[in-house]
């Protein structure tokens, strides 16, 4: 598939997690909501936004936990979905920072705006756009953000310099993504484990080399939590109503036999973790 239509078959998948209503297909767990608890968020961060924001996050863990956002700076957060992260971060910039979201989905990007009107924030904006050509001035943000969304794209080097381009001088980034290592030709083949967040992970080498090529420095990996057999069976499964919703992006809009997702499953354990990375631009 051709990364048009790799981006179109992810865009359809979130609109449909994003508006079913027991959240599944696209790296949701069932029930909807409870990836938001696994990822990191403090029950003191989730009861500080709004509901919404929590039970629609599809993130694999919480990038502002560990950075150094402060009053005052502008943060950028690519594909940003609900707004889980973009009502924090509007919460730490204060009213002389501001928080700019970019997503290429509609669906998303109509419930991330209700999210932020809904938390009275007016230091934030939601801007439709793909990550590869963000619709972002070159050197206008402090920080760069995103969750989970960096593996969805076709065109990840893109992204590494469009990210460089944004960014101050002495700007950072800081992200939560899924990583892999050595996954077998029949995962990387499945366009179902595209969608959930497996079978486009780069590996800690790539991401290193994609973000040095594009000008960062001080590159940090760190792996936070290996993907286990239950969770990645109940990733795959969860994609099943996407696919029946029409999001089948070439394959056969069906989920897999329950035997054939357990085995890709088994063939990914021990090869998928998510992980925070974080650089600088100098």
């Amino acid at each position: 598939m051709d990364t048009s239509g790799i981006r179109e078959n992810v865009s359809r998948a979130y609109a449909h997690a994003v508006t079913a209503e027991d959240g599944s297909g696209c790296c949701a767990s069932r029930p909807k909501g409870r990836l938001a608890r696994r990822a990191g968020y403090t029950k003191e961060e989730l009861a500080a936004i709004p509901q919404d924001a929590a039970t629609n996050s599809f993130g694999c863990g919480n990038p502002l936990a560990f950075s150094q956002v402060g009053e005052g700076e502008v943060v950028l957060d690519l594909g940003c979905g609900a707004g889980i992260d973009m009502v924090l971060a509007a919460k730490k910039v204060g009213s002389a920072g501001r928080v700019i979201g970019v997503d290429m989905t509609d669906e998303m990007i109509e419930r991330g705006r209700r999210n932020l009107a809904d938390a009275g924030l007016t230091n934030a904006e939601i801007r439709k756009g793909i990550i590869e050509e963000l619709p972002v001035e070159s050197g206008s943000v402090d920080w760069v953000i995103s969750n989970c969304v960096i593996n969805l794209s076709p065109e990840k080097r893109r992204v590494f310099q469009e990210i460089a381009r944004v960014l101050k001088r002495g700007g950072r980034m800081i992200v939560s993504d899924v990583i892999a290592e050595g996954l077998p030709p029949p995962v990387l083949a499945d366009l179902r484990l595209y969608s959930c967040c497996v079978a486009g992970a780069l590996s800690e080498g790539a991401y290193r080399d994609g973000l040095r090529e594009a000008g960062m420095t001080n590159i940090v990996v760190h792996k936070t939590v290996e993907m286990n057999v239950g969770l990645l069976d109940e990733l795959i499964e969860s994609d099943r109503v996407a696919g029946d919703a029409g999001c089948d992006g070439g394959f056969d809009g069906q989920a897999p036999a329950s035997d054939h997702r357990k085995a890709l499953a088994r063939a990914c354990e021990g090869k998928v973790w998510s992980a925070r990375i974080s650089a600088r631009k100098p």
